[in-house]
């Protein structure tokens, strides 16, 4: 990625998205958490699903994610996690 998109993306990304008062940031990070098993990115994954249960979503939480998730997303993407 150019620098000059990934400072962009940065600076949009955490200073803007990630901070708005509309969602708390369990939320945000359940939210992320689901739409990367979604998208089965599981790079992206070993980072985000970590950080998750770091600031106080469960694994219980992120279970019930994919589970929910399995529905909407295929059971192939979401059993890969």
């Amino acid at each position: 990625m150019p620098e000059k998109l990934a400072n962009y993306t940065l600076e949009h990304l955490f200073g803007d998205v990630w901070q708005g008062d509309e969602l708390s940031l369990e939320q945000r990070c359940l939210i992320t958490c689901t739409i990367l098993a979604a998208l089965n990115r599981e790079a992206e994954q070993r980072i985000h699903f970590p950080g998750a249960k770091n600031i106080g979503v469960t694994r219980e939480q992120l279970e019930a994610m994919i589970s929910h998730a399995a529905h909407y997303v295929g059971w192939p993407v979401a059993g890969s996690r």
